[in-house]
């Protein structure tokens, strides 16, 4: 009470000296400037990085001549390569009565072969300062253009920062005309996490990647998996391949990316026709087998395979349903094990797996979570398990109805949480089984607690033996919004999925993208997560449980 008490006292001077700056400056007759701070993953194979955006309305200014930087104590400065400003041009007419931090996204996610620097048709590299110190001082000195001109600070990591690196800088002042302008900050100063591109558009030729699964291995591997879209991000039917990247460092460097499931010009089709993805990848605790389910597809000329598979389990109707194996910790993989006979119902139009992970229960029993179009062409998520290592697999019955895309965690012996993404939108449906899916009860978070813009998200269970704060954590990801695929978030619960509160959640990315993630236990310290962010199509960060929940167990 005392802190948060100070705290508003705080925030209340802190306002009365903005308005103080900001009515002293406009007697002296200098413009404003107004000051984004990003909250994006900084990507340490990027070459540049977005900071601050930078706004000034130039009514009398003629120049930008100084801006000044400063970076916190703790902000490791040996592993920073370089501080650059842009300019960044001006604004559009019909956008000048609305607020705007940058007229173009200065760096693309999705642009082939050009996401790891600005892009120099929109931007110009004004000042540059290598292995900066502490205090940064650009000195533009730089001609406005009557109006709106934006600029933005861009960050160059080297490429041995550590992931677990953070960089924290404030802007002190800029000065227009010689005279200090008052800043006016849209957003507060947050420390800005580390990120590997693990995979970008263009990479091995390949126009889009998109749905991430990841797992840690019995070794201590992370291994990745998503779909490789050659030719766009369209879902099946298209050319797509399973991917997977491998990493023996935690995350620091991965691997070049195998493909574990790949059907080429399979029956005599194109590839664009022979598609296999969403994938979704397994680790068996027991003995150590690496399993990728995916969803295969053979012909639909091209159409989605979401309204195109048909009833049925023959190869030329419906999506098949297949599996690979690795039993040397994701190195190399087996042929495909094709297992729609055995599992899906002949009635529904489609089977497939819930992409991201599955789990091994205590009693050594895997599980995926799987989603069916059954025969009146409603989605329904489920279960799919199986007790002898992988032989043989069953289904029993939905979760719930209209929903898709589900996670699985094990938070009781024996007791079963899927966590779904409903089509009715606004929030997860949550779903719990004792009898590994012959019945199910909705659990009390499920539709109101999780909020969601229907979107896939990744759940995790950390047992409390496994993790350096001693206790069981349910970890849940995705875009925190009801409307919008933005603000990835993780978000934990001490109580079994009861409640996530607000101080045991973390965002990790504000901007739009599209949204899909998975979570894995990197060590007993470290959460590791996979998603499709607003900088790279596949982006790993790594999260300290202590910066997400507290400190370690008896402080």
């Amino acid at each position: 009470m005392i802190y948060q008490q100070r705290k508003e006292i705080n925030m209340r001077k802190t306002l009365i000296m903005i308005l103080l700056m900001v009515i002293t400056f406009a007697l002296q007759g200098a413009d404003t400037i107004r000051v984004k701070q990003t909250r994006t993953p900084v990507l340490i194979d990027r070459n540049d990085n977005v900071l601050f955006y930078i706004r000034i309305d130039a009514q009398v200014s003629r120049k930008l001549n100084k801006l000044a930087l400063k970076f916190s104590d703790d902000t490791p400065l040996q592993e920073i390569a370089s501080i650059k400003l842009y300019y960044g041009g001006t604004e559009s007419a019909q956008r000048e009565d609305q607020i705007f931090y940058a007229p173009v996204q200065y760096i693309s996610s999705h642009a082939v072969g050009q996401t790891r620097e600005a892009n120099p048709s929109y931007s110009i590299m004004v000042c540059e300062q290598q292995s900066p110190g502490k205090s940064v001082l650009f000195s533009p000195d730089y001609a406005l253009f009557p109006g709106i001109n934006y600029f933005w600070v861009s960050l160059q990591m080297k490429p041995t920062t550590s992931l677990l690196s953070t960089v924290d800088v404030e802007m002190v002042y800029a000065t227009l005309d010689e005279k200090c302008a008052p800043l006016i900050f849209a957003t507060e100063r947050v420390p800005h996490r580390m990120g590997m591109g693990v995979r970008h558009a263009g990479d091995d030729g390949s126009s889009a990647y998109r749905i991430p699964g990841l797992v840690t291995s019995n070794e201590g591997t992370l291994l990745g998996v998503y779909d490789v879209r050659y030719n766009s991000s369209v879902d099946l039917q298209e050319y797509v391949d399973v991917g997977l990247s491998r990493s023996t460092d935690k995350g620091q460097t991965w691997e070049q990316m195998r493909l574990p499931l790949h059907f080429g010009e399979y029956g005599g089709l194109p590839r664009a026709q022979n598609g296999v993805g969403d994938p979704s990848i397994l680790v068996d605790e027991k003995n150590g087998t690496i399993w990728v389910m995916a969803a295969w597809t053979h012909g639909m000329g091209n159409g989605r395979a979401w309204v195109n598979s048909m009833p049925g389990n023959g190869l030329e109707t419906t999506a098949q349903l297949v599996l690979t194996k690795s039993t040397d910790d994701g190195r190399t993989w087996s042929d495909p094990i094709n297992i729609t006979e055995q599992v899906k119902d002949p009635s529904w139009h489609f089977l497939l797996q819930g992409p991201g992970r599955g789990i091994t229960m205590n009693d050594g029993t895997l599980v995926f979570p799987i989603q069916f179009i059954d025969a009146e062409r409603i989605p329904n998520a489920g279960v799919m398990y199986s007790k002898d290592e992988g032989v043989s697999w069953t289904i029993h019955n939905l979760a719930r109805n209209n929903t898709t895309e589900a996670q699985v965690a094990e938070i009781e012996l024996g007791v079963l949480m899927l966590n779904m993404r409903d089509n009715r939108g606004g929030s997860r449906a949550v779903s719990i089984t004792k009898d590994m899916g012959r019945t199910w009860t909705e659990h009390p978070s499920s539709r109101n607690l999780l909020p969601e813009p229907i979107c896939m998200a990744s759940l995790l269970q950390v047992k409390a033996a496994d993790n350096i704060l001693g206790r069981d954590i349910l970890l849940f990801s995705n875009p925190n919004s009801t409307q919008h695929r933005h603000h990835m978030t993780i978000k934990a619960s001490l109580d079994g999925g009861l409640s996530f509160p607000e101080q045991y959640q973390l965002m990790l990315d504000e901007d739009f993208s599209w949204g899909y993630s998975c979570l894995t236990l990197v060590d007993r310290e470290t959460i590791g997560i996979l998603y499709e962010s607003s900088v790279a199509h596949m982006t790993f960060q790594v999260v300290k449980l202590t910066d997400l929940i507290g400190q370690k167990k008896g402080r």
